[in-house]
């Protein structure tokens, strides 16, 4: 397992600090018992009114190729690139329409929080996880007849990780750098748009 857990400024759970999205993948194959684990996490997920609009399809190279290197035909170059080893792709797909036929506002929401907690798990597991939106939406529309109320926004690779060394070098240099993120004055706001939050000395 590669580690590289976050520099929070005060401390939280492992599962939360240690996840990150690598690149350097190997080709074993995730168990069945482990692609199951992952998908059931994604299942228990928190949804408006409890309706679960995601649908999640699987891809598995060892299980069916040819729909594996069709949904893989989809991704853009670049990541076709380093996802070349990864074993499972999945597509993450949300209802925009209720069951009564109204738009449902909270679909990409709630189909997100599946997904994190989806990728959660397969971190616990031991396993990466990449989540990803530059492949043709369309294309894959089209490839696996995917209805026109389904909103497609991600696909997420996952397999074991690998060696960060046989990525090129611009990559290998990204995946080793330190990961970031904007300072939580930039992101939170205490009871008024834009002013600070304080956090705890």
């Amino acid at each position: 397992m590669s580690v590289k857990p976050a520099p929070t400024t005060v401390s939280i759970h492992e599962l939360i600090a240690g996840r990150w999205s690598p690149r350097a993948y190997s080709s074993a194959p995730v168990s069945a018992e482990h692609l199951h684990a992952v998908l059931e996490a994604a299942r228990w997920a928190p949804s408006a009114y409890n309706a679960q609009p995601w649908r999640f399809i699987v891809f598995d190279r060892t299980r069916d190729e040819v729909a594996f290197k069709r949904a893989f035909a989809t991704l853009v170059p670049f990541n076709q690139g380093w996802n070349a080893p990864a074993p499972v792709l999945i597509a993450v797909t949300a209802h925009t329409l209720t069951q009564k036929g109204e738009p449902a506002p909270t679909a990409l929401y709630d189909a997100g929080a599946a997904a994190l907690s989806l990728v959660l798990q397969a971190h616990a597991l031991g396993l990466a996880a990449h989540q990803m939106s530059g492949f043709d939406a369309n294309a894959f529309r089209d490839a696996f007849a995917i209805p026109e109320d389904v909103a497609i926004p991600a696909l997420i690779s996952i397999g074991h990780y690998g060696d960060a060394d046989k990525l090129d070098p611009v990559l290998r240099d990204r995946e080793k750098a330190p990961r970031t993120r904007h300072p939580i004055g930039d992101v939170v706001y205490a009871g008024a748009w834009k002013k600070a939050f304080e956090t705890a000395a």
